[in-house]
């Protein structure tokens, strides 16, 4: 299994970015999958975003209108979209799947600062 996750960078804040998770090693198609964060020095923040595999989208109160969740089954990937970004939504972003759970791949930073 491997999650390879891309995207991140320097953003002002009510800036906008996407992030990128392509997968490999499993049937993606039939998998849930999720983002997570973790902010430095802090606890991982698991189903920032989650899309199950007939396309429904659940997402954190802190995300929720904010960011959305999309999936590309042809591509094996998984993407979050997120407008409007806030300082505190500076952190390492990581792509999982849902079940049976596996977070992998270095992440990627978002940092979102004047």
């Amino acid at each position: 299994v491997q999650l390879v996750e891309s995207g991140g960078g320097l953003v002002q804040p009510g800036g906008s970015l996407r992030l990128s998770c392509a997968a490999s090693g499993f049937t993606f198609s039939r998998s849930a999958m999720s983002w997570a964060r973790q902010v430095a020095g802090k606890g991982i923040e698991l189903s920032v975003a989650t899309i199950y595999s007939d396309g429904t989208t659940t997402y954190a109160d802190t995300v929720k209108g904010r960011f959305t969740i999309s999936r590309e089954n042809a591509k094996n990937t998984v993407y979050l979209q997120m407008n409007s970004l806030k300082p505190e939504d500076t952190a390492v972003y990581y792509c999982a799947i849902v079940n049976p759970f596996y977070l992998g791949g270095q992440g990627t930073q978002v940092t979102v600062s004047s």
